[in-house]
Formats: C-alpha cells, structure tokens, sequence
C-alpha cells in the first residue's frame, strides 16, 4: 500500500507538469493569435484607428493584472481547483465572445472578460507545482511548465499569420478554435488536480491563523527579499513585453523586413527560449545554492542582446541577438526565480506570493507597450525604448544582487 501511494504521488507530479504546460500553451495561443491579423480584424469592424485597435490588448492585460492578487489570496482559502476551473470556463466564454464581435466595443468587453478568466491561472498554477513537485525537481520542472509560453506564442504567432493571410481563413474560425481548446482544458483539470478540503478551525485554531496571515503578509510586503524579487521580475517582464508588442513593428518599419519574415524572426525568441530554460532550471536544480547566482548572470546577459538587438548594423546579427535573447531572456531566467520565489515564500501562503509576484510582473505588460510607443511618437523610432528595456533590466538586477549581499534574517 505504502509503495502504491508513493507511485501515485510520483505520477501526480509529473501530471500536474504536463497540465500546467497545456495550460500555459493555450493561454500564450490566445495571447498571440491576434496580433498578426489587426489589419484584418480592423478592417472586419470598420476601425480605423491603430489605437484603438491597441486597446484590445491594454483592456486585457488590465483584467488579467487586476486578477493576480485576488486569484492567488482565493487559490489558497479554497483550493487551486476551485479557482483555475471557473476561470478556464471564463475564459473559454471570452474566446467565444471575441469570435462573435462585431464592434470594437464588443471586442473590447470580450477582451476583459478573456483576462479575467486567464489572470486566474498564474498563482494557482504555481502554487500547485510547488506544493506537489519535489524540491530537487523543482526549477527543470517549472522549466517544462514553462515551455507552454513559448509553444503557444510559436503557434499564435505563425498559425494565425498562415491560415488567415496565405490560407485565407476568416479570422473567427481561430477565436472559436482557441475557445474549444480552453474548455477542453478545463475539463482536463476538472478531472485529475486533485481537491484538498480545508479543515474546520476551532475558535483557537482561528486566532493562530489570523496571527499566520499577520505574518504571510509581512513577509509579502515587507521582506526585502521578496520586494527585490518583484522589482527584477517587473524588470524581466517589461523587456519582454515590450519585445512581444512593438517587435515586428520595429523590424518591419526601421529594418525593412516583410510578410513571413516578420512573424518568423519574432516567434525565435519563442523558440530558443525552450532549450535555455531546460538548460539552465536543470543547472540551478543541480546548484541549488546558486540561484542567485544564475539569475543575475542571465538577466545581464539578456540586457545585452536586448541593446545589441537595435544596435547592430545587421539584419544577420540582429537575428543572432533576438535568438540570443530568447535563450537567456525571460523565458530562460524565470523557471529559476519562480523556484526561488517558491523557496522564500511563506508556506501558508504560497498561491497569495504568486499573485503578488506575478502582479507586479504584469504591471509592465500594461506600462511597457504604452510607454515605447510614447517614445516612438516623440522620435520617430523605437531604439530608445529598447535601450529603456535595457536599463530597467540592469537596475532590476542591481536590486537583487544587493538585497542578496546582505545577510538579514527573514521576516516570520
């Protein structure tokens, strides 16, 4: 019996691994399928403002930034399955109604309801993975979760560019697929995440509990260490945000490339991203101590191909420098701090630490996009808001580092 149970907690693991990654998959699907058709979906609506069309991606990640402390204070009162389920559903009702717009109000109400239904996957998520994947196992396998991102950026970005543009699909047909995928999902996590029932408190067991939320929430908002990890992954995130949205602008208008080309250099960063993040999560699972380590060298790393990327002469080596940055970028470096996230974080109080950790990271998907094309209207180009990537990713690194050096006791 005691053989049987120890192989059914070893399988599970393994199984929330590949969820996690499907999950991520289809949610990075949604995320890019858009963005290679606006002409066509703008055209479709009579829109004709740039935009406005860019609202539909600022209302989304709005919603899904609102969604990331709530979900992750909600994953852990009821449970990781009580909240990605209903949010899978919600996001299975956006897909749809995005398929269904026929205005640009429409689209943008739909975009919402789509972010709030995603912005309840990331604390669940990973508060799951870290309670049931083995600590030793912990960065490779967050590394594999990972991996989804990428795949379904890949996929979004060159499917929807084929099938809509060379196959001449009606862009719906993608919102409708993508919508089926969602709730395929959901019915995959509604039957194998496994539902753990809080226990009924006594009145003293409630004052003990409200004197270990008094703690969770100091150590969220206090611990320097934590704060640190926040500053770097809002670093992290608005260069990559930033290179999602204003990329294939960048090399379509300053660099002159066309048509595929422009969907096939964006989605490199994508896919060099895969066997970085595999690299290096299994180097920090075999240096556990090191993590710190890693993360500082791959942050300054990607900093450097993010000022190399606009400061080459090159198309070649700007293709060198964007398959660069997706090997040691944020797709590379994040599997390691999730995993150190995951070791500070209070133990009562892990899928409240994702959300916060993500929340913070979010902000730069709504501040990023925003503030480039602000610079972009003042100078006709996009390098200097490269170079403001860059910057922000060294100060990002530089408060690590230095939180890091001190040794201060935690907060408990």
């Amino acid at each position: 019996m005691r053989d049987a149970g120890q192989q059914g907690k070893s399988e599970y693991w393994k199984k929330v691994i590949v969820m996690l990654c499907l999950g991520w998959t289809v949610i990075w699907i949604y995320r890019t399928i858009l963005n290679p058709i606006l002409p066509e979906i703008e055209r479709d609506l009579n829109v004709t403002s740039d935009a406005s069309m860019g609202l539909i991606f600022s209302v989304f990640f709005f919603a899904y930034t609102m969604m990331q402390i709530p979900s992750g204070l909600l994953a852990d009162r009821f449970g990781r399955k009580s909240i990605i389920i209903p949010g899978f559903i919600l996001f299975t009702a956006g897909a749809l109604l995005v398929g269904f717009s026929t205005s640009l109000m429409f689209i943008l109400v739909a975009s919402f309801v789509t972010g709030l239904g995603q912005g309840t996957y990331y604390g669940p998520a990973y508060s799951l993975s870290s309670e049931t994947i083995p600590k030793e196992k912990r960065g490779i396998s967050t590394a594999i979760i990972n991996s989804g991102s990428a795949i379904g950026m890949a996929i979004g970005l060159i499917g929807s560019s084929f099938l809509v543009k060379d196959a001449g699909w009606n862009w719906r047909v993608l919102l409708f697929i993508t919508a089926g995928l969602a709730f395929s999902l959901m019915l995959v996590f509604a039957k194998n995440i496994r539902k753990t029932a809080a226990p009924s408190k006594t009145a003293v067991e409630d004052t003990e509990e409200g004197a270990k939320d008094n703690s969770t929430w100091r150590r969220l908002l206090a611990d320097p260490k934590m704060i640190a990890s926040y500053v770097l992954y809002f670093a992290t995130c608005y260069g990559y945000y930033m290179i999602v949205t204003w990329l294939p602008s960048y090399l379509q208008n300053e660099r002159g490339f066309q048509g595929s080309a422009i969907g096939f250099a964006a989605a490199l960063v994508a896919f060099s991203a895969i066997p970085g993040a595999l690299l290096f999560s299994r180097l920090s699972d075999k240096f556990m101590h090191k993590k710190i380590t890693f993360i500082i060298i791959l942050e300054l790393l990607a900093a450097t191909m993010l000022y190399l990327t606009v400061s080459v002469n090159t198309n070649t080596l700007l293709i060198v420098c964007l398959v660069l940055y997706g090997f040691l970028g944020k797709l590379a470096v994040e599997p390691v701090l999730i995993s150190y996230v995951a070791d500070i974080a209070p133990k009562q109080g892990v899928g409240a630490t994702f959300g916060f950790f993500n929340f913070f990271g979010m902000i730069s998907s709504v501040v990023a996009p925003f503030v480039t094309g602000l610079i972009s209207d003042a100078t006709g180009s996009k390098v200097l808001g490269f170079y403001l990537a860059t910057i922000i990713i060294v100060i990002g690194a530089a408060v690590m580092l230095l939180t890091n050096m001190k040794k201060k006791p935690q907060l408990s």
